[in-house]
């Protein structure tokens, strides 16, 4: 590795490793939609991940790490305990970077036409539950900045969808990168909260004990899900656009 490569993975951890900072400093790291809710703090880490390899998407996922601690520490709510065990707050965001990374490395070079051809299913099926999610926000009287990003994430789709159709590149590797690095956001968050304050967990939250695992697991589903599609959405656009320019 030379110079210009090495000052190009600090300049991108510390880019990113500040931007997620400020996300969670804001209310963009947590964005309501509506029928769902949107974590966006994991998705620089992501970009990290793909872009400069699992190393420097560890090291973003690291300051994402401090940033949730600082975070619980700052602004204190009824379940922040959990997060001033690190590892809670600190490894998961760093398997994030890790696991996406290793992800893309695998399947960057296997982009071929049966790939394409499912990559251009996911984004249809990605695209169709936007749409849904837009009629739903429309139909239910959503507040309008939820209708807007509901709105503006359906384009992207849209528009990834197209180039991926006619470019003939396909980017599920990016796509399979996002979802797995998401998931073990929430994989490893959840089942942590539950394997060490599963009882303190949800007495904070106000719910029975008896419903413990229902409660911690059920949100694999309800927030890992709707986040790793908006993940898949925004990286993927943004790791083109980044991909475009160096090239």
């Amino acid at each position: 590795m030379n110079n210009k490569e090495k000052t190009r993975k600090m300049v991108t951890v510390a880019m990113l490793g500040a931007i997620t900072i400020v996300l969670g400093l804001t209310p963009m790291g947590y964005i309501p939609l509506g029928l769902i809710s949107i974590t966006t703090m994991h998705i620089p880490v992501i970009i990290a991940a793909i872009l400069e390899g699992p190393i420097v998407g560890g090291l973003v996922g690291f300051i994402f790490g401090l940033s949730s601690i600082a975070n619980a520490m700052l602004r204190p709510g009824p379940i922040s305990f959990v997060f001033y065990n690190p590892i809670i707050s600190v490894l998961p965001r760093i398997l994030i970077g890790i696991f996406a990374g290793l992800t893309f490395l695998a399947l960057k070079d296997k982009n071929n036409e049966k790939i394409r051809k499912v990559s251009l299913i996911l984004w249809t099926i990605l695209t169709g539950f936007l749409l849904y999610l837009v009629f739903y926000n429309l139909s239910h009287q959503a507040k309008i900045y939820q209708i807007v990003i509901s709105i503006l994430i359906t384009i992207i789709a849209i528009c990834m969808l197209y180039l991926t159709f006619k470019n003939k590149n396909s980017n599920l590797s990016v796509a399979i990168a996002s979802f797995v690095g998401t998931m073990t956001n929430t994989l490893f968050v959840m089942g942590f909260i539950y394997l060490f304050y599963a009882e303190k967990y949800v007495t904070a939250l106000g719910i029975s004990v008896e419903a413990a695992r229902s409660t911690i697991f059920g949100a694999i589903i309800t927030n890992g899900l709707p986040e790793a599609i908006m993940s898949i959405v925004l990286v993927s656009a943004i790791v083109k656009a980044v991909s475009a320019r160096r090239k």
